[in-house]
């Protein structure tokens, strides 16, 4: 249990001065650093709106990377019987799901959890788990592809970083179809660990690709500087999903993913006081965030054209 030693000291754990309730929080990530990362932050932040703080709350984080880690993260959060189970993202909500009937789990950031099997539907989600998707409009990656055009209007080519094992890669056929409209072929480059993404990222560039697209996936939410680092030593531009690739990543556009997190917490306090999962209907997003950042721009030689500056919500320079 060296994991749950470490968290006994750090910040990642609330600790309660009187008989508290308990959230085990099933996270991306490895949690090497000591620090919350943004996601987590938000989820508290959401918690402290309904009067859930340090004195009432304790929150236990197990992580879902790398990949072989989650089944024993499981087990621990489900040793510690906690009165609500919260998963970030596919991997962690399935995972959960799969390991308990009875305790509630509230899911965020997971694409398409009906066709995953996690809920009946989004209004009656039936069982034990609910939370909140990530379902997008159908034009959603088009939208990806056109940022990128725009970016490099002459791109022929565009590269679709995707890690084989997401169960999600039905969406690629989708973004496939817009890039034909737009005259792009798509190339699809794989990595399942950190060491493919070397491997990927020179696959795309050894195939002429003008242009690069993070499907978006736990991998590649961790290892963002190392995905960072490589589209710009291959030239790349590149356009991503999670805000966690602003700082130094080209363009990102998704889904506001603190706010999704924020609103998490709605969720855990509506359960701990009473509420079943199988009667709060999954929320989908409501706020999308278009980044653009100059500095990655310019070290590639782009222009951003001001079309695109106009509709971003936020230019870094």
């Amino acid at each position: 249990m060296a994991a749950a030693a470490v968290l006994l000291a750090s910040p990642r754990r609330l600790w309660a001065q009187r008989k508290s309730r308990r959230i085990g929080f099933l996270a991306i990530g490895d949690g090497s650093g000591q620090a919350l990362n943004p996601a987590e932050r938000a989820f508290l932040d959401g918690l402290r709106r309904y009067g859930w703080a340090d004195g009432n709350l304790i929150i236990e984080f197990r992580f879902s990377h790398p990949a072989d880690r989650l089944p024993a993260s499981v087990a621990d959060l489900l040793a510690l019987n906690p009165d609500v189970l919260v998963a970030a993202g596919p991997p962690a909500a399935l995972a959960l799901k799969s390991a308990t009937a009875t305790i509630p789990i509230v899911f965020v950031a997971v694409a398409d959890p009906v066709r995953l099997g996690l809920v009946q539907s989004l209004s009656r989600p039936g069982g034990n788990i609910t939370g909140i998707a990530t379902n997008v409009p159908e034009d959603f990656f088009g939208k990806r592809v056109e940022i990128l055009r725009e970016l490099v209007p002459g791109a022929s080519k565009i590269a679709i970083l995707i890690n084989p094992k997401n169960p999600m890669l039905y969406l690629v056929e989708e973004t496939r179809n817009v890039a034909r409209r737009l005259g792009i072929e798509l190339l699809t480059v794989e990595a399942a660990t950190a060491e493919e993404l070397d491997s990927a990222f020179a696959s795309a560039s050894a195939q002429n690709a003008d242009a690069i697209i993070d499907f978006g996936d736990p991998l590649t939410y961790v290892e963002a500087p190392r995905i960072i680092a490589l589209a710009a030593k291959h030239r790349l531009p590149a356009n991503y999903l999670f805000r966690v690739y602003a700082n130094g990543g080209l363009s990102v556009y998704g889904a506001d993913t603190a706010d999704l997190f924020r609103r998490a917490g709605s969720f855990v306090d509506r359960i701990l006081k009473g509420t079943k999962p199988a009667d709060l209907p999954v929320e989908q997003p409501t706020k999308f965030e278009l980044i653009i950042n100059m500095k990655t721009a310019k070290a590639l030689g782009l222009t951003v054209p001001p079309s695109l500056l106009v509709r971003a919500d936020e230019v870094i320079e």
